[in-house]
């Protein structure tokens, strides 16, 4: 059986999911946490479907050795290739997921294109298919996948600068007349600003992660697993990489004031 006060744990191909983590712990304060972050076989997207799946196991496996009470899968990819997979395997545990926030896109601006920015895999996914489809009598949803983004955010070598630099070459053929960017990859939000400087302050920039914490938190009260207390959670950071630095990256991100993202 269940206890409240057991973790939560949350993993991803690398330290994207901390933007997940984030909203989790902005949420659910007095809860702990634990992270791994997959980083030595990071981008996940480029992967083939079973190689996501066996991977994400592993994560998960890792995970369950400190006896969490539910997990997150806090990445994109995974979710698209493997959710069920994990929630049938591991079907004892909560499980929550992650997907494009179009809908949270499309309720909130009137007309426009939307852009959906995400990995080869999770856009080639019957996940992503079903989810653009539903919206797509109403709206035009343009979908670009961005190899090497994910490589750059996770190198923490003056990430910003050289993913404004990328981004700048890769987005410079989209249409302009775009009213909301989808982040469709956990590790989209920290380069926030560089879209901004990109499309402006009136194009809507938007996420799953905030709602994939309200879904965690909804679970847990649903469940009765929700810790209420007095004292702040523990969060503790993992990393298949032997590389202290991701390790320190994943701590500065979780940290980064959420204003500038």
């Amino acid at each position: 059986m269940m206890a409240k006060r057991q973790p939560i744990g949350f993993f991803d191909s690398g330290v994207g999911g901390i933007s997940v983590l984030k909203k989790a712990v902005e949420l659910l304060p007095y809860e702990d946490s634990i992270y791994f972050g997959d980083s030595i076989h990071a981008p996940y997207g480029d992967k083939d479907v079973e190689t996501i799946k066996k991977m994400s196991f592993a994560a998960v496996d890792f995970l369950l050795s400190f006896d969490c009470k539910a997990i997150v899968v806090a990445c994109n990819t995974a979710t698209s290739a493997a959710i069920e997979e994990i929630r049938t395997k591991y079907d004892h545990i909560p499980v929550i997921g992650i997907e494009p926030a179009l809908k949270v896109a499309i309720d909130h601006t009137e007309d426009g294109k939307i852009l959906v920015l995400a990995t080869n895999r999770t856009l080639q996914e019957k996940k992503f298919k079903i989810l653009s489809d539903k919206f797509a009598e109403s709206r035009k949803i343009i979908s670009l996948p961005l190899p090497g983004l994910v490589e750059i955010i996770e190198s923490g070598d003056r990430y910003q600068e050289r993913s404004h630099d990328f981004l700048r070459e890769h987005l410079k053929k989209v249409d302009r007349d775009i009213s909301a960017v989808v982040l469709g990859c956990t590790h989209y939000p920290f380069i926030k600003p560089s879209l901004r400087r990109i499309f402006g302050e009136n194009t809507l920039i938007v996420d799953g992660s905030e709602g994939t914490a309200r879904h965690l938190k909804d679970v847990l009260e649903e469940k009765g697993l929700l810790h209420k207390g007095e004292e702040e959670g523990t969060v503790r950071i993992f990393n298949s990489s032997k590389d202290r630095r991701l390790i320190e990256l994943s701590q500065s991100l979780l940290e980064e004031d959420s204003d500038q993202n």
